[in-house]
């Protein structure tokens, strides 16, 4: 049987706006301490995959987005010698960073991880990120995300610069390297000259998993055209259905399989012992935001046993699932105890960590690992 594929989303304190609030202040401080807590929960869960997010910007308090933030990268870099078998997947801003500093930190990431690592790709369109570098006007939707793909298609030929056994460490001959088996990437387009090769050995990875969120159209032919793991926002299964159907028909057009795409739907989760639990909890919530948390996705509000079966309504439509806990505090805990393996029982998530010790975050996702395009010419 096909398992799903589950993400879970720990971006700050939780999916809903306050959040935040329900922690103490030593909890609001030890960032780093709280997050490291959560994959530890994330890890026994058996989540496939955690994303952290990441922003140029500050947004308002009302706003859903991330407020303030620590650096991606460097911090699932930190949190990958103190876990296994999750994959740690960063955001990267394709907007205002170059390819190299890209690739070269994301290699790293993988390295650090033993092939856990992954990219959520991102892109800005706002004055605030623009104002914040100073380089370049604001970009529009359609700018942007034609900037994003090529700025993806360069860290791919970086990533694959290096053969798999470029590096040799011969001592008698003094050679570091077989500089036969270093590459250029001679990359000349529309906004970057880059030659190349990376200064980073190939990954345990080869290539890691791209993931990209879409909403706009731009952002599905992104998608269709580079992404492994493409993030849809839908309320009801029809809207999954067609967003699935756009998805993959944009592969298929970008002359990929469809079927090497795995399509995760959001699903916002605030749990409880039963449904007027969960639903006192989420008025609580809202009553400490001031205002009713209306994410633009699917929403579960109750207690674990109908959220499995929600899970299996669902499972016909999509790939899996990007949970995301409305408090990281509280609803971690309880999907980590209670739904987790209620799906496993079910037939519907893979097996926990210890029967996958070892293994990548391209081998958590069943895709296969890419040779270098360099090695196969």
């Amino acid at each position: 049987m096909t398992h799903l594929h589950l993400a879970v989303d720990l971006s700050g304190a939780g999916a809903h706006p306050a959040a935040w609030r329900t922690l103490d202040p030593d909890q609001r401080r030890a960032a780093v301490d709280t997050l490291t807590g959560h994959v530890g929960t994330a890890v026994r869960a058996g989540f496939d995959l955690a994303l952290l997010d990441d922003s140029f910007t500050l947004a308002p308090a009302a706003d859903r987005a991330v407020r303030g933030t620590l650096d991606a990268v460097l911090v699932a870099s930190r949190l990958a010698p103190v876990t296994s078998g999750i994959g740690l997947v960063a955001t990267v801003d394709t907007t205002h960073t170059e390819p190299f500093h890209v690739a070269k930190a994301l290699q790293t990431l993988d390295h650090v991880s033993g092939g856990r690592g992954g990219w959520q790709v991102a892109w800005s369109t706002t004055p605030a990120a623009a104002a914040a570098f100073g380089r370049k006007d604001v970009q529009d939707e359609a700018d942007a995300v034609d900037e994003a793909r090529e700025v993806v298609g360069v860290v791919r030929d970086l990533w694959d610069s290096w053969e798999d056994d470029a590096e040799i460490r011969d001592a008698a001959t003094s050679r570091f390297v077989d500089r036969d088996k270093l590459h250029y990437v001679d990359h000349v387009g529309e906004r970057f000259t880059v030659k190349g090769p990376s200064i980073t050995p190939r990954s345990p990875q080869g290539q890691l998993p791209v993931v990209v969120r879409v909403g706009s159209p731009e952002s599905v032919e992104l998608a269709g055209r580079v992404a492994d793991v493409v993030r849809i926002e839908a309320r009801g299964v029809d809207r999954a259905a067609e967003l699935v159907a756009r998805v993959r028909t944009a592969a298929a057009e970008a002359g990929r399989d469809p079927q090497d795409v795995r399509v995760l739907v959001d699903l916002v989760v605030v749990l409880g012992a039963d449904d007027g639990a969960a639903r006192a909890r989420r008025g609580l919530l809202d009553g400490l935001a001031g205002s009713a948390f209306a994410p633009a996705t699917l929403q579960h509000v109750g207690d674990a046993a109908s959220l499995v079966e929600l899970v299996a309504r669902w499972a016909p439509v999509v790939d899996g699932f990007t949970v995301r806990p409305a408090s990281l505090r509280a609803d971690l805990p309880l999907l980590a105890d209670q739904v987790l393996p209620a799906l496993r029982a079910a037939g519907l998530a893979a097996a926990a960590y210890p029967v996958r010790t070892g293994s990548t975050l391209r081998d958590s996702l069943g895709l296969p690992r890419p040779a270098s395009r360099y090695a196969a010419v």
